[in-house]
């Protein structure tokens, strides 16, 4: 036997949720927003671009160096003259090759020296000739590029110091120009080196021989350059000539020793 129960009847209000229930609702997630796409009868007109126009405008406004625009590639058409008018890289560092040949050929010949081409000294020949000693040295078997350098460089400073003690007042030869003189002068010790390579180290007499000869021919060549460049230096031609035989005979001992 069943048994009805009454049910009262559940009243919503107006809002439409069951009182006294807490009861969230649900937002219905919405699609991201969208740009409507321009249709044939849109009013809006077709906004083109034109590339030609926008150059033109461009030429025509000086462009600032922040304003964001680009310069065109006829803007740098100024720069290639400029680049064509610059010196060589070796006259900018100083380097002349015609410079240095001419002084390295003066001294081929020891009787007849061209001192006019030493007038403007320089140090490109000199690093050159001594790199070729060296070189040669190592061909030998003999690592010898700090005794080289050291020596070329006590042996500059001490005719510098032998010329001006001698001028007194009246010497104008300077360090730099002493030091171009010794290393152009070098060259008959590079020669040296070069044909000793081929000689026995048996043959004593001959590598003697050929050091005195060598010797004598850059002697002769740096006493002449020293005496034609310098003030006063005619009259103590012979010290003069003492001190470089000094000099390059120490350069040669290291050749055939």
């Amino acid at each position: 036997m069943t048994k009805d129960f009454a049910v009262p009847p559940v009243v919503f209000p107006s809002g439409g949720s069951p009182a006294g229930a807490n009861v969230q609702q649900r937002r219905v997630p919405t699609a991201p927003y969208q740009q409507p796409r321009p249709s044939a009868s849109s009013s809006i007109p077709f906004m083109s671009f034109d590339i030609g126009s926008v150059a033109a405008s461009s030429s025509a406004t000086p462009a600032g160096p922040f304003d964001g625009t680009i310069a065109s590639s006829s803007s740098f058409g100024g720069s290639s003259a400029s680049f064509e008018d610059e010196e060589p890289l070796l006259d900018e560092l100083g380097i002349h090759p015609d410079q240095i040949w001419k002084k390295t050929r003066s001294i081929l010949n020891p009787f007849r020296i061209n001192q006019t081409v030493h007038k403007d000294s320089d140090l490109s020949g000199p690093i050159f000739l001594y790199l070729a000693l060296c070189l040669f040295q190592l061909l030998a078997g003999k690592i010898q590029f700090g005794v080289i350098l050291g020596w070329v460089v006590v042996s500059s400073i001490f005719l510098y110091i032998v010329f001006n003690m001698l001028a007194g007042r009246n010497g104008n030869l300077n360090l730099h120009t002493c030091t171009s003189l010794v290393g152009y002068s070098l060259l008959p010790v590079v020669i040296l080196s070069a044909v000793s390579l081929f000689v026995p180290q048996g043959a004593g007499p001959v590598r003697y021989v050929l050091a005195a000869a060598f010797v004598f021919w850059a002697t002769r060549a740096c006493s002449n350059l020293v005496v034609s460049l310098a003030d006063g230096g005619e009259e103590h031609r012979g010290l003069i000539s003492y001190a470089c035989f000094l000099i390059y005979t120490l350069f040669s001992l290291l050749v055939i020793f």
